[in-house]
């Protein structure tokens, strides 16, 4: 459609536009032709329509919110209704009237977008409240404020819900970080209390062992020390800043004692290694006895030269201490050897087991023969029952009597 089926010009320049309530005059052009007054309002209505376009692809595209739309298409409505331009401005109106049901459509839908997801922000919140009231009644002191610090981020990253809801779970996700802090304020200033408290004791300890550090007695001094330790232990850690430093300290005067009395030992061995070189000599001379055991024919000999050797051996003093476990367990070796030997010859000569032995083969033999008398009586009589009965009766005590004559041959 051309422009002049949109308008007309006046002899005097006034510009009409033609409309379906009839004509609207739009402006004036009095310098140029017709054509031009024409062309100079119709290019406002291209403008118009323009902007009416690039209205209708934000709105399909969804670029725009619905109320920011609505307010959009009625601004430019009011623009186009009342425009000094000449076009059919009552299609650009229609065009705009039709955005109207698409923003509806836009607006349901995005409403629904919001519930849905202010339902998901709901279970996410009380997700978060769930883990924060757990984590309040905990004991990990550790992670546990790093944790709130990123649950509370998480929080704030979400949407808010509905108010009710929003409030009633930020009271609960507040209270549980605030009670979660004050028990763990609680637990450091308990922990502190108790570090200062072992800063004390441990510095007590210290004075002692330091005492303690020039002392000569050396057995005494050092179970002192394990007791000192084993309080140190228990008096658990001091203040970070300076539980190391006390405890060089402490392991200072531990040292200087310690070092001191390695350093007389040290001495004490090299005075003892000759000592141990004549308890060696000794250890062979008493090992030599051992033979003479198995013969068993001098055992009073045996026991005087040992006892020789043991007077010897005393004689001789200390050894080295990394000595006297090997040196004191051989010579334990061989006087329990002798005690041994001389035991069994005890047991073998004792009066009253030979008696005993005797008196058991008399009376076995005394058995047997009443056996043999009956077994003879059965024998006669044709009994195989009770013969058999006897022979195996006869054969036990035989057997039993064999053995009482080898044990008192042991005592012979």
């Amino acid at each position: 459609m051309t422009s002049e089926q949109w308008g007309r010009v006046e002899e005097d320049g006034t510009v009409y536009v033609k409309t379906a309530e009839g004509e609207r005059s739009v402006g004036q052009y009095p310098e140029g032709t017709p054509e031009e007054a024409l062309a100079f309002f119709t290019n406002r209505f291209d403008q118009l329509a323009f902007e009416v376009e690039q209205l209708e692809r934000r709105v399909h595209g969804g670029k725009t919110s619905p109320d920011e739309a609505t307010a959009a298409v009625k601004t430019v409505v009011e623009k186009v209704t009342d425009a000094n331009a000449v076009g059919d401005l009552a299609s650009l109106v229609a065009r705009l009237e039709a955005l109207a049901p698409v923003i509806a459509t836009q607006r349901e839908a995005r409403k629904a977008e919001r519930a849905a997801k202010a339902a998901e922000a709901k279970v996410a919140k009380e997700a978060l409240v769930a883990e924060a009231e757990k984590l309040a009644q905990s004991n990990d002191w550790r992670n546990g404020a790093n944790r709130l610090r990123e649950l509370l981020d998480q929080w704030k990253a979400l949407p808010r819900i509905d108010r009710g809801s929003d409030d009633a779970l930020w009271r609960r996700f507040s209270t549980a970080r605030t009670a979660y802090t004050r028990r763990r304020k609680a637990h450091f200033a308990e922990l502190n209390a108790r570090r200062e408290d072992a800063k004390v004791i441990k510095e007590r300890i210290i004075a002692e062992a330091e005492e303690l550090s020039s002392s000569t007695d050396w057995g005494p001094t050092a179970g002192r020390y394990r007791d000192l330790m084993r309080d140190w232990k228990a008096a658990g850690p001091a203040p970070k800043d300076v539980d190391d430093k006390l405890w060089k300290k402490f392991r200072a005067a531990q040292d200087v004692f310690f070092g001191a009395r390695d350093a007389a030992n040290a001495a004490l061995d090299a005075e003892f290694a000759q000592n141990a070189v004549v308890k060696e000599r000794l250890l062979v001379e008493a090992q030599e006895l051992l033979p003479l055991l198995e013969k068993g024919d001098d055992m009073d000999g045996v026991k005087r030269a040992f006892r020789d050797i043991a007077d010897r051996w005393d004689e001789a003093g200390k050894v080295p201490r990394d000595r006297i476990k090997e040196l004191e367990g051989a010579m334990r070796k061989v006087e329990q050897a002798i005690k041994s030997a001389e035991d069994d010859q005890w047991r073998k000569s004792d009066p009253e087991k030979s008696a005993r032995a005797d008196d058991m083969i008399a009376k076995l033999e005394e058995a047997i023969a009443q056996v043999e008398a009956d077994l003879e009586k059965a024998q006669a009589s044709g009994d195989a029952r009770k013969i058999k009965a006897l022979e195996e009766n006869l054969d036990s005590r035989r057997q039993f009597l064999d053995m009482a004559k080898r044990a008192s041959a042991d005592f012979s």
